[in-house]
């Protein structure tokens, strides 16, 4: 069995997850995982799928020539970092007025410290009291052996302060 990663993108309505679906499990796949969302009024997301080997080229063509629906792009699962089980997992969860600059201050402190992003959700919404928009998001992370948790938390706190955002941290 191989891995394909599917990243898919199109202009929301109803039928695109069952298009893709049928696409998938016509030729021989098997859907594993996938983040799927409406943003904007388009459908994105990334779908995980297993095929057999002598069915992948198959499946490509199906799922790409799904024009009119569906943009997919088809990558070659694997390959990624591995992180051993004594890498630490934190969830980091952030409220505060939106201003642009947020996910690049933040990502960019983790980056420095190894820390590798696995999940990371944000929005935005009407704050109820004060009006105008609160930016929120939660982040799953795996930090290294090599990193210290605590510093990590010291700085994110520190750039939390400059941003004039709340956050809220949860080791596992």
């Amino acid at each position: 069995m191989r891995n394909l990663v599917l990243s898919v993108i199109g202009d929301d309505r109803p039928g695109l997850v069952s298009a893709l679906a049928d696409a998938v499990a016509g030729n021989g796949g098997n859907w594993e995982r996938s983040q799927l969302t409406q943003l904007a009024g388009k459908f994105a997301g990334i779908v995980v799928v297993a095929v057999p080997a002598e069915r992948e080229d198959a499946l490509v063509a199906a799922v790409t020539g799904l024009d009119g629906l569906l943009e997919v792009a088809v990558h070659s699962g694997g390959g990624g970092a591995s992180q051993d089980d004594d890498w630490a997992a934190m969830t980091i969860e952030l409220l505060g007025t939106d201003r642009a600059g947020i996910v690049h201050e933040l990502s960019t402190a983790l980056s420095r410290s190894g820390v590798t992003i696995e999940k990371m959700t944000t929005g935005t919404r009407d704050a109820p009291m004060a009006g105008g928009t609160l930016f929120e998001a939660t982040i799953e992370v795996r930090v290294p052996p090599s990193a210290e948790l605590a510093e990590i938390r010291a700085d994110l706190e520190r750039i939390a302060a400059e941003l004039l955002v709340d956050l809220e941290f949860d080791t596992e």
